[in-house]
């Protein structure tokens, strides 16, 4: 069992922080499927933010299974301080500290894996977060900066020295963005290093590779991120997978409709009619990949702009795949 401060995990399967992705109805439906934890969207340190509607609706975890964990980022270490304690204030039982985002707008403000640079500001970050809140603090970062500097082994021991509670770790460096394979030997060096949980990120897309990785890094849990899009069922198949050594049977078409159809139904509670179809549509995206009729549904399905029309194409398209089958 992975422990994370005073929380026990059902299991060692955690669904990555995703922007624009894991929102609340996404993280439920993971969870409902096997994910052990799942780590919300990124919140901006930046306190002129959180009144925002967009911010509100990151932080939300309204009925959502514990630990309900929250992701920030920032560069200024009292910043940061503050946003974890705004946010445990409204509820969030674990703050994650994001130093794992290659993405150009976060790097170029200093957050983000751009952090990994700076070991001195990290300390300084990690030592701010860790003393402002009761609840545990968690990392996220890369292997380094670059492949000619890949620090990850220090960070992580500066990070376990200020008190964070596990650490999670992209095998790929912020330079890689996620091209290249994903390699696990730094992470392997870490866990070997600290003894703190270690949870291993990247290129994690099959039961067969959960186990691999989890083997060959001694990792505590393992973190799916894109994996899972379109595909939330992966983290029941990995759990039977890494329990039995066998292999779960997919889910039937009905099942995956039946899912989708749900999914979609929240993600219109949720964001409202106008923005709920918009968020929809990515998801639609996901799940209809590599199906028959699949670009063709998405073309349709794109364009149009109310849920009942969304969800009347996502039926017949279901309909079409069945009388296919």
């Amino acid at each position: 069992m992975v422990k994370i401060g005073t929380y026990t995990l059902k299991n060692k399967l955690i669904l990555a922080p995703m922007a624009g992705v894991t929102d609340r109805p996404f993280r439920q439906l993971c969870k409902q499927l096997g994910a052990g934890m799942a780590v919300s969207e990124m919140i901006s340190s930046n306190s002129l933010l959180w009144g925002s509607e967009k911010t509100k609706r990151r932080a939300n975890h309204d009925g959502e299974t514990e630990p309900r964990c929250i992701q920030i980022a920032g560069a200024d270490p009292e910043l940061l301080a503050k946003a974890a304690q705004y946010n445990v204030e409204n509820g969030a039982q674990m703050i994650d500290i994001n130093m794992g985002c290659p993405a150009k707008k976060v790097c170029n403000v200093m957050a983000g894996s751009a952090l990994l640079k700076d070991e001195t500001r990290v300390a300084q970050i990690l030592d701010a977060v860790v003393n402002a809140v009761s609840v545990p603090v968690t990392l996220k970062i890369r292997t380094g900066w670059d492949k000619a500097h890949r620090n990850g082994l220090r960070i992580a021991q500066i990070a376990e020295q200020a008190g964070i509670q596990a650490l999670a770790i992209h095998g790929r460096t912020r330079a890689c963005g996620f091209s290249g394979e994903a390699e696990y030997d730094t992470i392997a060096a870490i866990k070997a290093n600290i003894k703190i949980p270690v949870i291993a990120n990247g290129d994690i897309r099959s039961p067969e590779k959960a186990k691999y990785v989890l083997d060959y890094t001694g990792a505590d849990a393992v973190m799916i991120g894109r994996a899972a899009l379109g595909r939330p069922w992966i983290f029941r198949e990995i759990d039977y997978y890494l329990k039995t050594g066998e292999k779960l049977s997919a889910p039937s078409l009905t099942e995956i409709r039946d899912t989708l159809l749900a999914h979609l139904e929240k993600l219109y509670q949720f964001y409202g009619e106008y923005t709920g179809v918009r968020m929809a549509r990515k998801h639609l995206s996901w799940y209809s990949k590599g199906q028959p009729y699949g670009a063709m549904f998405r073309n349709t399905v794109n364009r149009v702009g109310n849920s009942l029309e969304q969800i009347k194409l996502t039926q017949s398209f279901f309909a079409k795949l069945a009388e296919a089958l």
